[in-house]
């Protein structure tokens, strides 16, 4: 067995679960062994029952106090078992578990973990997981891996195969030059590998996660660095000047810009119009600007002739932006043709959309990934923008910079890189940052609160819905799951419509929701026909909502400084003063001053730093600081120093063997041909 071995054929694996592996993106052995966990558990010490904290995941070492019973239903099995100690009694209950009956015997000790809830005076746990006391003992003397997987895909199944696979699969050796894990101190990969999935102990963790965050960074630089080669900066094919357009533009705009705006402006043309195509990126962050700079730089195109392109990376998002296109021109009295091209869109839609691309030679295009398709051609591109370019991959920004010959390219962000981290992964882009806020903003007010606040937030809810407002919750997890804990946006968008007055509406928002339900999910808050939108982390990239002023953040404890940042930066974008509600339900001194550095600062870059300086060589669970940056493991802030280490590596690599000809090299060209091809043709940079 290798790598390349399909699914199918590891041993345990039947059609079903092949097809669920497929929703979790593992087709190969290969792909499960590279589907690292996203948290590991660890089993703590079993307390009493009577000291078991409530509506909170624990172990409690009890006694079968009588044989389990069997209730048959109409619509389902129910196992119920009393258990006891000296300090209390406990109910437990299984669903769909007939075998429990036979396998707890009376008298008996067990371990039983879940988390225990008071109902009708008793206290109670659902589908309770069960120990013996020497079963449970080695479990605490370890990690235990927790994977993202799907309805019906249980974390118990993926270890399986993830342990087969380990056992099987032949790697043949390291792919790694030896001299360059010397260097950096680098486990073997086939250790990393295992202890990262199944680590002996914390010490063994960090040492598996180094290598494997090295490879990471190290794989995508260096697969950069070669399709980049020596032909990065082209000659400018188009023979711009600067006419005094845009700065006629700006003029008439009915708001003054920042200074950092008007830097970013003079960068672009300055670009635009020298000897070599552009290649920039715009940092910012949420609410700085950016979509104006867009808008005068495609504008700019229009009145010289040319063709000019944003990419955004959601429906909703693409059709804002060709609404707030036409409103400026009707502000600054231009008329250049606006485009829009939409996957959603229907075939006639599309065909006309079509027809003008290849008609209208200045138009102003802007859409989704459906620009990239084959339909979609162009005539006389002269400018490509990608808006919030994170959720891109290389290949498809590389594509829509194919459809025409040689165009400007800018890329925009509003994830705050350290200048130095933004050289390495950006490669030779030019670098431009708008780090002023447009005046007329009032900083968004913070507060960090824990559980016992719950319902002075509720009213509080309650309160700017009536004042004709709108609110954000960010849940952590899109529904309950198995060995993690943290609000979920299925059960609390369902908990809030209950407790909140019956007239609000309360919406629903996920990453597993098809396209078209995301959209019109979006659009409806967007129109206000939702006030409450509950959702995941995706609204990051969401629909601008000038109306909505207050953004509750569960579990905030779980989330990095800089996420947490771009979170709240959804709010505070019309003229009312907006909030930002943390919810800590962590109990860890560190977690509160990591959160309070929210309260200090609204500075991106300085939150990331000061987020950074709070945390140990181990503490790595649970947080990502880099939201954006869809890497499996490797965290860009936390990371920086492998970071910069895997970038001097390649470095060295390719001025000693450009083409990785030498026999040393042979097995990483593979790797970086085969093993991590899929994986980084879509990393999201």
């Amino acid at each position: 067995m290798n790598f390349d071995t399909p699914i199918r054929e590891i041993k345990g694996i039947g059609e079903k679960t092949e097809k669920l592996m497929n929703k979790i993106g593992v087709y190969t052995a290969g792909d499960i062994l590279l589907h690292y966990p996203r948290e590991y558990r660890k089993f703590d010490s079993p307390v009493s029952i009577s000291k078991a904290q409530l509506n909170t995941k624990v172990a409690v070492y009890a006694t079968i106090a009588t044989r389990p019973l069997l209730r048959r239903t109409a619509r389902i099995n129910i196992v119920i078992a009393q258990a006891k100690d000296e300090t209390g009694r406990l109910e437990l209950v299984w669903f769909r578990s007939e075998y429990i009956v036979n396998s707890l015997k009376p008298g008996e000790h067990y371990v039983f973990c879940g988390s225990i809830v008071k109902k009708n005076g008793k206290l109670q746990m659902d589908q309770p997981e069960v120990y013996t006391a020497d079963e449970y003992k080695r479990k605490m003397a370890s990690y235990q891996p927790v994977y993202a997987k799907t309805a019906g895909l249980t974390n118990n199944a993926i270890q399986k195969t993830v342990k087969t696979c380990l056992d099987s699969v032949d790697i043949q050796g390291d792919y790694l030059p030896e001299d360059i894990r010397e260097r950096e101190c680098l486990a073997e990969y086939n250790f990393a590998l295992e202890q990262m999935h199944f680590p002996e102990n914390t010490e063994k963790l960090i040492e598996a996660r180094k290598r494997l965050v090295f490879d990471e960074f190290f794989m995508f630089i260096l697969r950069m660095q070669i399709e980049k080669g020596e032909a990065s900066r082209r000659k400018n094919p188009f023979g711009i000047k600067d006419d005094g357009f845009i700065d006629d533009m700006v003029k008439k705009l009915p708001y003054e810009l920042t200074g950092a705006q008007h830097k970013c402006l003079k960068e672009l043309k300055g670009d635009m119009a020298s000897e070599y195509v552009m290649q920039r990126l715009i940092q910012g962050d949420v609410g700085s600007g950016k979509t104006i700079i867009a808008f005068l730089c495609m504008a700019w195109m229009s009145h010289l002739g040319y063709q000019s392109a944003l990419m955004a990376p959601t429906e909703v998002l693409a059709r804002q932006h060709k609404e707030s296109f036409e409103d400026l021109k009707k502000i600054l009295s231009i008329d250049f043709p606006v485009i829009l091209l939409t996957g959603s869109m229907t075939a006639k839609e599309k065909r006309l959309a079509y027809e003008a691309m290849e008609t209208e030679k200045n138009a102003m295009i802007i859409g989704t990934q459906a620009l990239i398709q084959d339909k979609a051609g162009f005539s006389n591109l002269a400018l490509v923008i990608t808006d919030e370019q994170h959720r891109f991959g290389v290949k498809q920004r590389e594509t829509l910079s194919l459809k025409g010959f040689n165009p400007h390219i800018a890329v925009m962000s509003a994830t705050p890189i350290p200048r130095t981290l933004a050289i390495i992964l950006y490669g030779d882009l030019d670098i431009s940052v708008i780090d002023e806020v447009p005046a007329k903003r009032l900083p968004i007010k913070n507060c960090v609160v824990d559980e016992s606040y719950r319902n002075t937030a509720n009213n509080f809810v309650v309160k700017e819905v009536r004042n004709g407002h709108q609110v954000y919750v960010i849940c952590p997890l899109v529904e309950e799951s198995e060995g993690m804990e943290g609000k979920n946006v299925k059960d609390h968008s369902k908990e809030l419509q209950k407790n909140l007055p019956s007239d609000i509406k309360v919406g629903m928002l996920h990453g597993k929701m098809k396209p078209k339900e995301k959209n019109a999910v979006m659009e409806a808050f967007a129109r206000n026909d939702i006030q409450v939108l509950v959702s995941t982390t995706v609204v990051e990239v969401g629909v601008n909502v000038p109306n909505a002023t207050v953004m509750v953040i569960e579990n905030a404890d779980r989330f990095g400084l800089a996420q947490l940042h771009q979170l709240r930066g959804r709010v505070g974008r019309g003229d009312a003063q907006s909030y930002c509600i943390m919810m800590n339900a962590s109990d860890s001194k560190t977690a509160k001053k990591r959160l309070d550095i929210l309260n200090r600062s609204n500075d991106g870059f300085a939150i990331a730093s000061e987020d950074l300086k709070l945390r140990g060589p181990g503490d790595f669970f649970g947080i990502r600081q880099s939201g954006d940056f869809v890497f499996d493991i490797a965290d860009i802030y936390q990371d920086a120093d492998i970071l910069k280490a895997a970038s001097n590596e390649v470095t060295d690599l390719l001025k000693k063997d450009p083409s990785l000809k030498e026999e040393s090299q042979r097995k990483l060209k593979y790797y970086l041909t085969h093993g991590y091809e899929k994986k980084y043709d879509n990393l999201n940079l």
